[in-house]
């Protein structure tokens, strides 16, 4: 169990989604029990191989056969759906999250903001934006730059006004100021 539990996992950081998926077809032939950190890196293979449609069937057959999934379950499939141009699907899954009750963290927003953003859907990624401090969620500089493309498909006045918004309060501006100092040059 262990070994090939591993090996998906090393799977996973070489990007070999296929051999992954060999490997949990494997332990299902053996009758060897799949947890949700063997799921979770299958389906990061599967993200990471721009395997979006074979990420999400992973996540769906985890959830019939495992359970709930967690935040990383989560936030992989929606990167995945992000990485595929399938917002809505990024949006529904979301969504599912949400209603679960899973705890929704920055990289989930990130990843939910930023498949609206490549479907230039503005108006959907600044809802999202602004639903983040009502979940006590932080954004990160990431966050803000997905946020920030999004408004420049056609609402450059929100972007300004998210930016002087930010600005305003002290938290908020230190927590800017923050994020464009870390930002690579």
């Amino acid at each position: 169990t262990f070994s090939l539990s591993t090996t998906v996992s090393a799977c996973e950081k070489g990007g070999e989604w296929e051999k992954a998926l060999q490997l949990l077809n494997l332990m299902v032939q053996r009758l060897v029990e799949r947890s949700i950190i063997t799921f979770n890196a299958a389906i990061t293979a599967c993200d990471k191989g721009a395997e979006w449609e074979k990420a999400l069937q992973l996540f769906y057959e985890m959830m019939r056969s495992i359970g709930r999934p967690d935040t990383i379950s989560f936030s992989t499939a929606i990167s995945a759906c992000e990485k595929g141009g399938k917002w809505q699907r990024a949006l529904h899954i979301f969504g599912e999250m949400a209603h679960d009750k899973v705890q929704l963290d920055t990289i989930t927003f990130t990843a939910t903001i930023s498949s609206c953003e490549a479907a230039c859907m503005n108006g959907k990624a600044l809802e999202l934006y602004n639903m983040m401090p009502h979940c006590k969620v932080d954004s990160d500089m990431i966050t803000f730059s997905a946020v920030i493309r999004a408004c420049d498909h056609g609402v450059l006045d929100d972007a300004v006004q998210l930016f002087h918004s930010l600005a305003q309060s002290k938290e908020s501006s230190t927590r800017l100021l923050s994020m464009l100092r870390s930002a690579p040059a």
